[in-house]
């Protein structure tokens, strides 16, 4: 090897590991950032939990591999226990692997409903719907242009989505976003990692979705209407799913 090549190798050495400090760096200060706002707001805080990745089935969980939850934050929003976290999954592999990010929030109800997804319409959607996927429409044009709606009950939809609540999703602050009941969960997520400054903002739609529905809706399943409880807010746990 002579001098000027091993200089070049020294030189590229040296680069690697100034970005790996750097990157290094970077993620204690974000950590740090992830604590702090914990700590404000009397919420715990996990690098990472696994079972988060495989406990919901629509999107954007199941695609991919390598799943996980990164920036686990639980608290109590709105008499809810509550999560939020950056979801990370790997699709291909080799050259042509990519790894994608959603921050994902999450308000736990006091029984599981039954699954309904509103997403914005767009050219994805009505791709979707070319090939047979669903779309129930309902009385508001307005709302069916704005909003795609998928259920597993199609009761339940028309009772949640009465016209007080589609009025409300009608208006900007909903834009483009995604909202799903799965479970004892509602969920809302957006592409890219966690956005601090977006956690309540996103918890608070959610809360507008759980709070408009019906209290036969609850009471049907055994359930007292969460804004009507009477009990102090659960508890939540430090790290991984709380339990309704």
């Amino acid at each position: 090897m002579t001098w000027l090549a091993w200089v070049v190798f020294v030189l590229v050495d040296l680069a690697v590991v100034g970005l790996m400090y750097v990157f290094w760096r970077a993620g204690k200060a974000r950590r740090r950032m992830f604590e702090a706002w914990a700590a404000r707001h009397g919420w715990g805080y996990a690098d990472l939990d696994r079972d988060l990745a495989k406990r919901w089935k629509g999107t954007p969980f199941g695609a991919g591999h390598a799943r996980k939850a990164t920036e686990v934050l639980a608290g109590q929003y709105a008499g809810h226990p509550a999560l939020s976290f950056t979801y990370v999954w790997t699709v291909g592999g080799g050259k042509s692997e990519t790894t994608h990010t959603a921050h994902v929030v999450v308000l736990f109800l006091p029984v599981a409903l039954p699954t309904l997804e509103l997403t914005p319409e767009g050219f994805g959607t009505r791709v979707a719907k070319a090939f047979g996927g669903q779309d129930i429409q309902l009385e508001s044009e307005d709302f069916n242009r704005a909003w795609r709606i998928e259920a597993s009950d199609l009761r339940f939809a028309h009772q949640v989505l009465h016209p007080r609540l589609m009025h409300r999703l009608l208006e900007p602050d909903f834009a483009r976003r995604n909202v799903r009941i799965e479970g004892d969960a509602i969920l809302g997520w957006t592409g890219g990692r966690t956005v601090l400054d977006n956690v309540l903002p996103l918890m608070s739609r959610l809360a507008v979705v759980a709070d408009a529905v019906p209290d036969h809706v609850w009471l049907d399943r055994g359930a007292v209407p969460p804004r009507r409880q009477g009990e102090s807010p659960r508890p939540a746990p430090r790290r991984g799913t709380p339990t309704p």
